[in-house]
This record gives structure tokens, C-alpha cells and sequence, in this order.
């Protein structure tokens, strides 16, 4: 008789990664090569209901990353913080947004999203943010040339009141896959925007290291997130 560890690893593991692949791909996701090894449990942020308003649709717009299921990644400290990514700034851009957890299918418009399949501030992987590349979002990470972003400062707030800041090391245009964050064995943090309408593969991926971490008041780390259908 088969040892069933061997069963679901063999058997039942490969057959929801392969109906969850499909499922993506139907969504219109990109595909990746790596999979997954997703951070310590975070407490969820609140959730926020998207309001079925329409707004004008300038490009360039962008579809949701790549990503499959992972087992559990076992912590690696008691002390790992569990809060999640609420809002995010790169002050000299004039980004200031709410971020939310990334919801299924296209992503809504007038937040930032992150992806609850990486990491989260503070737990020693990579933490991937996205937006749309449009006027009040991430359109700034499209239209300033790589070179001008570096060293720019990006503060990242959580749900249990932290303020984490990162500098920008380097800027990626037309990138397809998420390997580079999958790969991370250390604190880093991504930023995503698209670089065409939708259904335009290539993604501009902003890569930030970590400077210093402090406290926050709840007001701070809290804005309040009105997500909207875009048009």
C-alpha cells in the first residue's frame, strides 16, 4: 500500500495545482516557472467591498501576476509580524495609496493591491504590491525613467501599526514571470505596474531593499480604501 504522504504529493497535490493553473490561465493571468512558498499566516487587513462605479479607462491598464498555490511556509520566528500591507507611498512620485488584499479576476482601480500569496513587510521575503499604471496610482513607476527612481524612498504601513521603509535598487521593464521575488531569501519589496491596455504581457517591476522599521499610529496605517470597477 502507497505511503500517503507519497499519495498527495503525487496524486491530489499535482491535480489542484493543474485546475487552479487552468483556472488562471482563464483569467488571463500570466503563466510562471516557479512556484510559491507563501510567508507565515498574516492577520487580514479589514475587507473592503468594490463599488460597482465606472471611470474613464486610460491606458495602460495591467492584469493580475502570476501565481499558483503553495503549501504553508513554517515561520521562521515566533516574533515574525503578522500584520499586512495597508498603504503605500514613494513620496517623490506622489504615490499615496490604500492597499488592499488582491481580489480574484481584474484588479479594481484607486488602490494598490498585494499579493497574500508572497510575503508580507517585516517577514524576511519578498512583499509584491500592484497597481494600475494610471493618473492618482502607479502610472508614475511607468513613466519615470529607471535610473531617476533609484534611491527613491518607499514607506510601507501594515494592519498592526508599522511603518516599513525601503530604497529603490532597480527598475525592470517588459518582465513576465515572477521569479525574481520568488527567488528572494531575504527582505525585499516589489512594486508591479503594467506597461500597456489590457492583455499587455510585459510589467514593470520596481525592486526595493529594506532601510528601517518603526512604529505608526492607526491613522497612518489605516486609509480608507474605496476600490472601484474600472471602466
Amino acid at each position: 500500500m502507497s505511503d500517503p504522504v507519497d499519495a498527495v504529493r503525487t496524486r491530489i497535490l499535482p491535480a489542484l495545482l493543474t485546475a487552479l493553473g487552468v483556472t488562471l490561465l482563464a483569467a488571463g493571468l500570466l503563466s510562471y516557472t516557479t512556484p510559491v512558498e507563501a510567508g507565515p499566516a498574516a492577520t487580514p487587513a479589514p475587507s473592503v467591498a468594490v463599488v460597482p462605479t465606472t471611470v474613464p479607462s486610460p491606458s495602460p491598464l495591467i492584469t493580475l501576476p502570476p501565481i499558483a498555490s503553495a503549501p504553508p511556509a513554517t515561520p521562521s520566528a515566533s516574533t515574525t509580524p503578522e500584520g499586512v500591507a495597508t498603504r503605500v507611498r514613494v513620496a517623490a512620485l506622489d504615490i499615496d495609496m490604500p492597499v488592499i488584499q488582491g481580489p480574484p479576476g481584474y484588479p479594481p482601480c484607486d488602490v494598490a493591491m498585494y499579493l497574500k500569496e508572497l510575503s508580507q513587510p517585516g517577514q524576511g521575503r519578498a512583499s509584491y504590491i500592484y497597481a494600475h499604471a494610471r493618473t492618482g496610482m502607479f502610472l508614475p513607476l511607468l513613466e519615470t525613467k529607471g535610473g531617476d527612481q533609484k534611491g527613491l524612498v518607499v514607506e510601507v504601513w501594515t494592519s498592526d501599526d508599522m511603518r516599513y521603509l525601503y530604497e529603490i535598487v532597480e527598475v525592470r521593464r517588459n518582465q513576465t514571470t515572477l521569479d525574481g521575488p520568488l527567488a528572494a531569501d531575504s527582505e525585499e519589496l516589489w512594486l508591479q505596474t503594467s506597461e500597456g491596455p489590457r492583455g499587455t504581457v510585459g510589467k514593470t517591476q520596481v525592486i526595493a531593499t529594506p532601510i528601517s522599521v518603526d512604529r505608526a499610529t492607526p491613522e497612518e496605517s489605516t486609509p480608507e480604501a474605496n476600490p472601484v470597477v474600472c471602466g
